[in-house]
């Protein structure tokens, strides 16, 4: 039989019309499909959906290759769905010859696997063997997802790959190298599939629109030169000069106009008196800021501004350069300025600086007007346009190359993320950790592998508090590489007693790389029915200790209270000088006031109360112990042990009830899943999830503690002994076996 019969004959099977018969497996109480050949994969649109573990997940946040979630992620909305799942198996597996492979999630993909029976697997075979001959590997019979990732290396050495971007290697011509480079600077640039930064159509056009706008632009000029370019070239610089001296040359001829007005206001404002005595017992070389502050000359009536001569020294500069320019060109001989003559110079530049600011193109300025026309005229724009079609006519290998990129990637991950996805296998299967478990959280001696990353933490603990589940919310700082994340921690084993907040702990990804966890949230929860057990009796241990720990220390601020009020009293009388009349005083007081008379009605309420309440409490304990000593010897254990199950069976009944229903779904709902069936922990699963110190194998223990107080076995002894033999001689009496 041939190669293409034997395919088509694969594919028949495939692809027949028979009801494909599912198997499934109960676990975590709820019955999840098995996903074990590869018609499990190609039958998923007949699965439905109702039975599906998850209908929707995240692409980011995962222990699984983000980038091939955004492939399956079609759509771009940030979720896997059902439907972008069912297209990546369809795709797939029409390009592999045997879609069991893909249950091997092998990181390598055998280039003999791929299906060169139909068009598209011809295309992406060719391309890998491409790829695999630009890195210099095309003996290889393998290719994996980091060389086809690689894209910098897979185009270093190609002039043209199919992305529409040229780079400066496109033509040994240095004239278009040039041209290219100066495109990249002035208008902007996009990255080449090779790494480097090149140029596309658009900023090609760019570019020459910029050209066509300013040589247009500067057109309007050269037409009409006289009233635009005054001062022809020089024109631009002139009008600067004139702009920087501007202000002051106006304030001169202000200052002239207002000494016309009031002839005694020239004193006033030639006079910099105070001017000068402020600065003169410093270095003028540093105070130019405050000099160039002076009017720029001495004032009079319509006296006009000499140009050489009784300049302000901070100005002398700019104005010789506006005399320069502006002045000389149009009178050599000219020593002074009137203020008419200064309106007509600035008038002469109003039509300059309307076509300024109409100015175009002024992206491309800095090349010059010759180099633009030039670039305009020599036809360089269609050499551009012709090496990008080229590059262009490769644009299908291109994307071939990009999907051999996708083939490898789903051929390695597509498996894991169903068996995350379709069903929990992963989650639930011994020594597997699923997709969202981030990693194990050490603490407390015990390590916690439930260990999920959350985004908002308060978004998800509103969710998140419905699962049943003890949970601590860490903040984590990497060691080895900066970055922070929260993550929250499930406890399914264990106590209680040493987790609050603000606790150290420390958090291991998956990755091996350990980061320092802080608790800040804790959403209490049973963890175990021992733990319930115990409750009670630690409860009732830390309200007595709190009970005892508040008066204490209401005791101690009395103390601290009183010898302060003693302390301050005494210093007042040492500062008043009373000493040494202080006893008289005191005796005077003393006889003046009587004593404060003994109140024997409010003391015999006092003891009337104490005296009730405790024969209450005596009556109870007289009636227990009678009711209890009542019972025959076989009896009292029973009693015993009834009332500590009272006092423990509600709380231990409450935690059975509540670790029944813990439940993963709330827990990834809050991260952004559409989790469609119930995920439970159970009291035995969740031993599997927290795991608790425990001394290895064989190891030897010497319990022989230096640090621990030494005993006295004696004591201990006598009051045990004490306490049986007085029993026993009560139960004597009792049952009348001896008098007393």
């Amino acid at each position: 039989m041939t190669k293409t019969k034997e395919s088509s004959k694969k594919l028949d099977i495939f692809n027949s019309n028979d009801k494909h018969i599912w198997q499934f497996s109960r676990v975590g109480g709820v019955n999840r499909v098995n996903l074990e050949s590869a018609k499990d994969l190609m039958a998923l649109d007949q699965l439905d959906q109702k039975l599906w573990t998850a209908l929707s997940c995240p692409t980011f946040g995962l222990e699984i290759d983000s980038e091939t979630l955004k492939l399956i992620d079609y759509d771009n909305d940030e979720r896997i769905r059902v439907p972008e799942i069912l297209a990546a198996v369809k795709w797939i597996t029409s390009l592999i010859k045997d879609p069991n492979d893909l249950l091997k999630m092998s990181p390598t993909l055998p280039l003999s696997a791929i299906n060169d029976d139909s068009e598209e697997g011809k295309k992406l075979l060719a391309s890998a063997k491409q790829i695999l001959l630009n890195l210099g590997k095309a003996d290889q019979t393998y290719i994996s997802v980091e060389e086809t990732s690689d894209t910098e290396k897979i185009f270093a050495d190609t002039k043209f790959n199919g992305d529409g971007i040229i780079t400066d290697n496109v033509s040994e011509d240095e004239t278009i190298k040039t041209l290219i480079n100066h495109i990249i600077q002035l208008i902007g640039s996009a990255t080449d599939m090779n790494g480097k930064e090149g140029i596309s159509a658009e900023h090609l056009e760019d570019f020459y629109t910029q050209c066509q706008a300013y040589s247009d632009w500067y057109a309007k000029a050269e037409a009409d030169k006289k009233n635009i370019l005054p001062f022809d070239d020089k024109t631009a610089e002139s009008y600067l000069a004139l702009l920087l001296i501007k202000p002051k040359i106006d304030d001169y001829f202000l200052r002239c106009r207002l000494a016309d007005f009031d002839a005694e206001s020239i004193l006033a404002l030639n006079s910099l008196n105070t001017q000068y005595e402020e600065i003169s017992k410093k270095n003028l070389s540093t105070c130019l800021d405050e000099i160039a502050a002076f009017p720029l000359s001495k004032i009079e009536v319509k006296k006009p501004l000499q140009l050489f001569k009784g300049i302000n020294p901070a100005w002398k500069e700019a104005l010789d350069t506006f005399v320069n320019l502006i002045i000389k060109p149009i009178s050599p001989e000219k020593n002074e300025m009137t203020e008419t003559e200064w309106e007509e110079i600035q008038n002469t530049f109003k039509v300059f600086n309307t076509w300024q600011n109409e100015k175009e193109g002024s992206k491309v300025e800095p090349l010059g007007l010759n180099y633009i026309r030039e670039q305009l005229n020599n036809g360089s724009k269609e050499s551009l346009l012709d090496f990008i079609e080229e590059d262009k006519q490769l644009e299908s290998n291109t994307n071939n190359i990009i999907m051999v990129d996708k083939l490898t990637r789903y051929y390695r991950d597509l498996f894991l993320l169903l068996k995350n996805y379709v069903t929990f296998y992963d989650f639930y299967a011994p020594g597997e950790k699923a997709i969202f478990q981030a990693g194990s959280l050490y603490i407390d001696q015990r390590c916690c592998d439930l260990c999920i990353k959350v985004s908002d933490m308060n978004k998800h603990n509103l969710i998140a508090k419905t699962s049943a589940v003890c949970l601590i919310y860490c903040e984590c700082t990497a060691r080895t590489k900066k970055g922070k994340m929260t993550i929250v921690a499930a406890l399914t084993d264990g106590d209680f007693d040493n987790i609050e907040v603000g606790r150290n702990a420390l958090f291991y990804d998956r990755q091996g790389d350990d980061w320092d966890a802080t608790i800040v949230k804790i959403i209490e929860n049973p963890i175990s029915i021992k733990q319930a057990f115990w409750s009670p009796y630690r409860k009732f241990s830390r309200f007595i200790s709190n009970q005892i720990e508040k008066f204490a220390s209401s005791k101690e601020k009395e103390v601290e209270s009183a010898g302060m009020a003693k302390i301050e009293s005494a210093s007042l009388k040492a500062e008043e000088g009373i000493a040494k009349s202080a006893d008289s005083t005191a005796a005077a007081a003393k006889q003046a006031t009587p004593p404060t008379p003994f109140d024997i009605g409010k003391f015999v309420g006092i003891f009337a109360a104490l005296s009730l309440a405790l024969g209450a409490i005596g009556s109870v304990l007289a009636s227990f112990f009678t009711g209890f000593f009542g019972l025959k010897w076989w009896q009292m254990p029973l009693a015993i042990l009834g009332i500590i199950l009272c006092i423990s069976c509600p709380s231990m009944i409450l935690a059975w009830l509540k670790l029944r229903k813990r439940n993963l779904a709330p827990l990834l709902d809050a991260n952004g899943w559409a989790i469609n069936a119930r995920a439970t922990i159970n009291i035995i699963f969740g031993k599997t999830l927290t795991h608790l110190a425990k001394l290895p194998e064989n190891s030897k223990l010497n319990i022989s503690d230096p640090f621990v107080k030494k005993k006295k076995p004696f004591i201990p002894i006598l009051i045990i002994s004490l306490i049986i033999i007085g029993f026993g001689l009560y139960l004597l009496w009792y049952y009348r076996i001896i008098n007393f």
